[in-house]
């Protein structure tokens, strides 16, 4: 097995831990904004004690990058801290499961933005399978409290909140692997931890002022919250290095494309751990849209 995908599938593990823990505490205990917070706090120092120790070991020093890589961590990491926020919101409206799957539009979006932003394209025929994905959307957008077949039903809340969070963190996901070709060495845990342990410390120090300014006292909740706070960022921090290793090392379009894995870890915690019930359409709309996820892997 490749050692970019062995990563991918580490990350989407630890990732669907990380979005319980984060479930979890935005019902009981923090914000949607400070659950986000709490993923940084507690993986940003890791991060870079990491890649320190790891560049001494090796004895590999760490030269700094240019202007590029820069924009890169800065545009990433807005848009996953945007994406991240979305998506706990999400959690609150609907269910884990179908949360994740709203998120996993990112898989179809990072084709697109993948060929904005470093020029990778897909085939007529991976075009094809995405258009089948967007049916999938579909299904998933409608909202099951509501009423009568009309556009509130197709343009609510959770829809919004979905779709939105699959483009921001296609963007990111994008934008990490910008950033990592940008650092020069062949070391590809070197150039990933990097990386990450810029990202996150921008990640942090933002968002702590954004907290200070707008949240107040939440801040202080997210310490008083260690013990599980504290897991969301360990999960994070591995769940992230997996995916920057990935990033690395393959295109952004493969990597989240073998991260649909995640679907199915999410469908058995929503099941298992939340007792919550998958409708029909709902499990007909996350098998299309799995289903054209993987069509686009396989015309990539």
């Amino acid at each position: 097995m490749s050692l970019w995908i062995f990563a991918s599938l580490a990350a989407a593990a630890f990732q669907t831990v990380r979005f319980m823990l984060q479930k979890t505490l935005a019902h009981n205990t923090l914000s949607a904004t400070g659950a986000t917070f709490a993923r940084f706090l507690y993986s940003a120092p890791f991060a870079v004690l990491g890649v320190l120790i790891y560049s001494a070991l090796t004895g590999q020093s760490l030269e700094a990058p240019g202007w590029a890589f820069w924009v890169h961590c800065a545009m990433g990491g807005t848009a996953q801290v945007l994406a991240t926020v979305c998506l706990v919101k999400l959690f609150q409206a609907r269910n884990f499961a179908v949360g994740l799957t709203f998120a996993k539009t990112e898989t179809l979006l990072t084709v697109f933005i993948g060929l904005l932003i470093l020029g990778e394209g897909v085939s007529l025929a991976g075009f094809a399978f995405i258009a089948l994905g967007a049916l999938g959307v579909v299904l998933l957008s409608v909202d099951p409290k509501a009423v009568g077949v009309d556009a509130n039903r197709m343009l609510n809340r959770a829809s919004g909140l979905g779709v939105a969070s699959g483009l921001l963190f296609s963007i990111s996901a994008v934008s990490y692997r910008g950033a990592s070709l940008e650092v020069m060495t062949a070391d590809p845990f070197l150039r990933s931890g990097l990386t990450l342990a810029v990202v996150t410390t921008l990640q942090m120090i933002g968002m702590a002022l954004w907290l200070g300014l707008r949240e107040s006292g939440e801040i202080g909740r997210v310490v008083g919250a260690w013990k599980s706070a504290g897991f969301i960022g360990l999960t994070s921090l591995a769940g992230s290095f997996g995916w920057f290793t990935a990033f690395t090392l393959q295109n952004a379009a493969y990597v989240k494309a073998v991260g649909q894995v995640e679907l199915i870890f999410g469908l058995f915690a929503s099941v298992l751990f939340f007792k919550e019930t998958l409708a029909r359409r709902e499990l007909l709309g996350m098998a299309i849209l799995t289903a054209s996820i993987l069509g686009v892997v396989l015309t990539l």
